[in-house]
This record gives C-alpha cells, sequence and structure tokens, in this order.
C-alpha cells in the first residue's frame, strides 16, 4: 500500500499487548527499546516468528540476532517513556473498542476487508473526499 500510495499514505503502528499473551507488553517494549537504534521492524518481525517462544531470554537473543547494543537495549527496556507510549496505546485502544490485533483503520474507519483491494478501496474512498 505504501508503494503504491507514497505521497497519499502514512502507516502508523500502535501497540495494543493483548493480556491474554504472557509476553506481549514486554514484547512491545522490547520493539520500542530496539527502534531506539532504529531496528523496529527487523525485531518486529523475529517477535512474530518466535511468538510461540517468547521468553525474556527470547527477547535478549533477538536483540542479538539484529545486531543491537545490548546494554542500550537493556536500559530502553526500563525507561518509563516507553512504558508510558504503550499505556496511551493500549488506553486508545480500549476507547476504540479494539478486541485484538492486527486492527487496521484508514482515515478513522475500520478496515473489514483486509486483501490489497479492500485497502486500495477504503483509501480511494479516503482520497476522493478531499
Amino acid at each position: 500500500m505504501l508503494d503504491k500510495n507514497p505521497k497519499n499514505v502514512k502507516f502508523v503502528v500502535k501497540h495494543f499487548p493483548l493480556r491474554n499473551h504472557k509476553f506481549a507488553k514486554k514484547a512491545s517494549i522490547a520493539a520500542l527499546a530496539a527502534h531506539k537504534q532504529g531496528k523496529f521492524w527487523e525485531y518486529h518481525h523475529k517477535i512474530f516468528q518466535n511468538m510461540r517462544s517468547l521468553s525474556d531470554a527470547k527477547l535478549q537473543d533477538i536483540a542479538k540476532e539484529v545486531s543491537l547494543n545490548i546494554k542500550k537495549f537493556n536500559r530502553d527496556m526500563k525507561n518509563p517513556a516507553i512504558q508510558k507510549l504503550i499505556m496511551r496505546d493500549m488506553n486508545e485502544g480500549n476507547r476504540a473498542g479494539l478486541r485484538g490485533t492486527p486492527t487496521i483503520y484508514v482515515n478513522g474507519k475500520l478496515l473489514k476487508s483486509r486483501g490489497f483491494q479492500g485497502f486500495q478501496q477504503m483509501i480511494d474512498e479516503a482520497l476522493k473526499k478531499k
């Protein structure tokens, strides 16, 4: 979607770790700590590849795999600003009535048809209203 609509589409990630996933919140914190070193997407993809085996040790292993500065990563894992950001995102998600992830909105409207055509149709509709 970003390649097809480079001037009109902005992709925003909000964190909404689900309570029933034991390491979801820690994984969100870790991804944002990785972001501080410019490695959010690399780290994010590894989290999802290892979703069933997440643990404190695995989060550290992933940090090493993506070549993070481990001391900085661990410091950032404890950064209250990161935790505050995640709480803000979770509160926004709760107010919006989110029940799961991923949930996708286009200009404030919930995307129901998640295929490429559904995305593009919502983007085209939003652009017509400009």
